[in-house]
């Protein structure tokens, strides 16, 4: 793990992208972005009481914070700016001039709407806020790229043996809790794309079922089927495939067996389940039962890269966050995502 983050880092360094941090009081928040600027690692916008963020920093003794461009959401040059663009955004959903006036003070919505007026590159919040808090102006402010509907969770998954590769990713174990075959195959290529964005691996994308190639007959087989056909179809330069059981997927002797001629089969470095359901779980088995390191959830889908922290997060989890997300944005610059 520490190598991959290690470039992760290494290409926020060289290129760096400018992250919103609303939560700008908080104390991990502040913490890892001081680490962030003392490192270099990109250009950090704080959200909050300027006044309250210095006072704090000192509490804390850090040393960086002067380095980050603070904003205080209900004072700040810009303020009608984003007011007037989220209007012009969310009129015909009802938007008012009293009502963006408001939610612009608001840091969530704030943020994403820096991001939307190309004053920032992505956001990583949700030390304090819920997913729900988080996701719902990002979905309505900065709306998914172009060609994805859908907005899906991925892990980065650390393995300790090596027997299957040293890094796995998950998905979706965070979003959609009953995709569609359409949804599946848009995360499919979204997960994909996340893999060479911040793994740097070409993608082996196995759509994962209780069944291989036919070996079950059930409308959900049926379902990860299409989703292949029509990921392959929007893709055809990705290497996807399925439907595969996880063993198949996973383990050559099986996939010979169950797969043979498989492009996929036995060397999957990408795995898309079928459900929010089988992602969470899988994930956590993994993680608990074989010690694997997982990081994320990682947004993907989004035109920008915005990040959903747990509650429980550290310093360094906020850290690695900011790492990932400019990475993600590097890849949306240069078409990788």
């Amino acid at each position: 793990m520490t190598d991959l983050i290690q470039t992760i880092v290494a290409r926020a360094k060289a290129d760096k992208q400018r992250i919103v941090l609303p939560e700008g009081t908080e104390e991990r928040t502040l913490r890892a972005a001081d680490r962030l600027l003392a490192d270099g690692v990109a250009h950090i916008t704080l959200t909050g009481d300027p006044d309250e963020i210095h006072s704090l920093a000192a509490d804390f003794g850090l040393k960086h914070i002067d380095r980050a461009t603070v904003v205080d959401p209900k004072r700040h040059d810009r303020k009608q700016d984003y007011a007037e663009l989220l209007l012009q955004l969310r009129q015909s959903k009802g938007m008012t001039p009293e009502k963006a006036a408001a939610l612009v003070e608001d840091p969530l919505y704030l943020a994403c709407l820096m991001i939307k007026a190309g004053d920032a590159d992505g956001e990583i919040a949700g030390a304090q806020n819920t997913t729900g808090d988080v996701l719902r102006p990002a979905l309505q402010i900065i709306r998914t790229v172009p060609g994805i509907s859908c907005v899906s969770g991925a892990f980065l998954m650390f393995l300790k043996d090596g027997a299957y590769g040293d890094v796995l990713v998950f998905a979706d174990c965070a979003v959609l809790p009953e995709p569609t075959a359409s949804e599946l195959a848009q995360i499919a290529v979204s997960t994909a794309q996340t893999a060479q964005a911040l793994v740097g691996v070409e993608p082996r994308v196995a759509m994962l079922s209780f069944s291989t190639k036919g070996s079950a007959s059930h409308e959900r087989v049926d379902r990860v089927a299409e989703a292949t056909r029509l990921a392959r179809k929007m893709r055809p330069d990705l290497t996807i495939d399925g439907e595969l059981q996880a063993d198949a997927a996973l383990v050559e002797s099986v996939a010979r067996k169950k797969a043979p001629g498989s492009e996929v089969a036995g060397r999957a470095n990408v795995l898309v389940f079928p459900s929010l359901e089988a992602g969470n779980i899988g994930y956590k088995l993994v993680q608990r039962l074989a010690g694997a390191e997982a990081v994320g959830p990682i947004l993907q889908g989004l035109a920008a890269p915005v990040n959903d922290l747990s509650r429980g997060c550290s310093t360094d989890d906020i850290y690695k966050m900011v790492a990932i997300a400019c990475n993600q944005a590097i890849g949306l610059k240069n078409n990788y995502i």
